[in-house]
């Protein structure tokens, strides 16, 4: 029969959260963020969007501030064991912000999104919604806690991928991101569940303990891993839980796409490796029983095939976003390399990728707004000539382009080269799949370079000549990502470095 807590316990459980409370400023902070700019949209209507924008992008750098203070908090799990405060999920932090504010200057220039006639608020409140959920997403401890922070970024993301509502595409692209978003959740419950039937417990530490102390049935525990391995592999977007991924990045407001390419699909990977590091064990013990898979052994098949698949079907795209739907595919088969290795080189180089990712892959959807403003095509054909008329963003989509295929000097360089060094560094075991990564790589050069070639080696079939102005906020935006990009590429060791801090959490965990 249930009985009512006393009065001791009450206050004991208000206590803790107060406690809790206290390491949880930066979500509280940017929760109060989604209430006033709701509140601003009301008061400003449709008059003064430049305000809502200003004071997102003002909102989302002012939590820097408490993320920055938490830097010298102890680490620690709170709520009840349900959230944790540490390096690892501080990097995701400061990630997701940037990715944010980028979100926002995006937009800032979107003209399909200039058209719409209201809302723009809400669009904006629904921005810093995803930012909070994909915070809880890196930070979960739980798994309640982790499937109602993937809900919460899932939902805001259904949203806005349908926010052009008189666009057909759009509403599209919107109900196949639900209808795919609705199973693969149902999966990713259904995976928690079976993991919580083994163990009756819901924290990652203490269902690491258990099934270390009284092990498991190698059949459930598959079947576990499968089906969390499907819900975590669609925000990912990796094979084969890709298929909602090109249709919704063309129909998306392009923003919108530039987001979830990046920040999601980060969210995701935060999330998997803070689950399958700490949680379920691991070894290759496929090779002993067709009984025993491990959970490594499915990570390699997805990211070959990730790999493969991405690179190969986007040789026959002629949409730009599509086209870059599928490389972002390929993309999510390179960064499970790093988590394949199971080691603190590989972990680092995840993170220093992701964050090579957020700068070339926000700088060619950048760009890719600005020419559609122009042109009103995102076709690839329509790129012919356009290098001459628009000089810089001619050259920093190159240099874009470029980085994401992993050439030098670029960023992007940087990220390949510590995975595939990752790789190597464990043995003949692996050096197949740094063979495929190199391999697909080539495959992807083809694909990103018809974009320059296009731009530079081919006339337009219009007669329009001369420059097309661009706004000196654009170029100045467009101008420092491409810097970055190739900043970075020269001088990384600080991001390296950093990026080595915030996965020595796990080394523990790591062989």
């Amino acid at each position: 029969m249930f009985e009512m807590p006393s009065g001791a316990e009450i206050q004991s459980i208000i206590s803790i959260l107060k406690g809790g409370a206290g390491y949880f400023v930066p979500e509280i902070y940017l929760s109060a963020l989604f209430m006033v700019l709701i509140l601003l949209d009301l008061i400003t209507g449709k008059k003064n969007r430049g305000l809502l924008a200003t004071a997102t992008i003002a909102g989302l750098l002012g939590s820097v501030y408490f993320i920055f203070k938490q830097q010298t908090m102890p680490e620690v799990q709170f709520f009840f064991g349900m959230y944790a405060l540490d390096r690892f999920g501080i990097f995701f932090k400061y990630f997701f912000v940037v990715s944010g504010v980028l979100a926002v200057l995006t937009t800032v220039i979107d003209e399909q999104l200039k058209k719409h006639e209201s809302g723009m608020g809400e669009y904006y409140a629904l921005l810093v919604a995803m930012v909070v959920g994909m915070m809880m997403m890196a930070s979960s401890t739980d798994l309640l806690m982790m499937f109602l922070s993937m809900e919460l970024v899932s939902l805001s993301a259904y949203a806005l991928t349908g926010y052009l509502k008189r666009e057909p595409r759009s509403s599209e692209a919107a109900l196949k991101y639900l209808v795919y978003g609705a199973v693969s959740s149902g999966m990713l419950l259904y995976g928690f569940s079976l993991l919580y039937g083994m163990t009756a417990e819901t924290n990652l530490t203490r269902i690491s303990m258990v099934l270390a102390a009284h092990g498991y049935d190698p059949l459930a525990m598959i079947l576990a891993v499968l089906l969390i391995m499907a819900g975590l592999g669609y925000k990912m977007g990796a094979v084969p839980f890709h298929f909602w991924s090109p249709d919704v990045y063309e129909g998306a407001p392009t923003p919108v796409t530039a987001y979830l390419s990046v920040a999601s699909k980060a969210a995701g990977f935060a999330m998997l490796m803070r689950f399958f590091f700490v949680a379920v064990p691991h070894g290759f013990d496929m090779y002993v029983s067709p009984l025993h898979i491990d959970w490594l052994s499915i990570l390699i098949l997805v990211s070959a095939a990730s790999m493969i698949y991405g690179n190969v079907v986007a040789i026959w795209q002629k949409n730009v976003k599509r086209l870059l739907a599928y490389s972002s595919i390929a993309h999510a088969g390179y960064l499970l390399l790093g988590i394949i290795t199971m080691d603190q080189l590989g972990t680092q180089a995840v993170l220093v990728y992701l964050a090579a990712y957020l700068l070339m892959n926000y700088g060619a959807f950048y760009v890719v707004i600005l020419i559609a403003n122009h042109t009103g095509s995102e076709n690839l054909d329509d790129y012919k000539g356009l290098g001459k008329r628009m000089p810089l963003l001619g050259a920093a989509l190159t240099v874009f382009l470029i980085s994401l295929v992993g050439l030098p000097p670029t960023f992007g360089f940087i990220g390949k080269l510590m995975i595939f060094s990752a790789l190597l560094a464990k043995g003949s075991l692996f050096m197949w799949l740094a063979l495929i990564g190199i391999l697909t790589s080539v495959i992807s050069l083809y694909y990103y370079m018809l974009i320059p070639l296009n731009m530079y080696l081919r006339e337009s079939n219009t007669p329009e000549e001369g420059v097309i102005a661009t706004g000196m906020g654009a170029k100045i935006v467009t101008a420092s990502l491409m810097i970055l990009t190739l900043w970075f590429g020269l001088f990384f060791q600080p991001i390296a470095n950093y990026a080595r801090y915030s996965t020595s959490i796990f080394g523990a965990f790591l062989n």
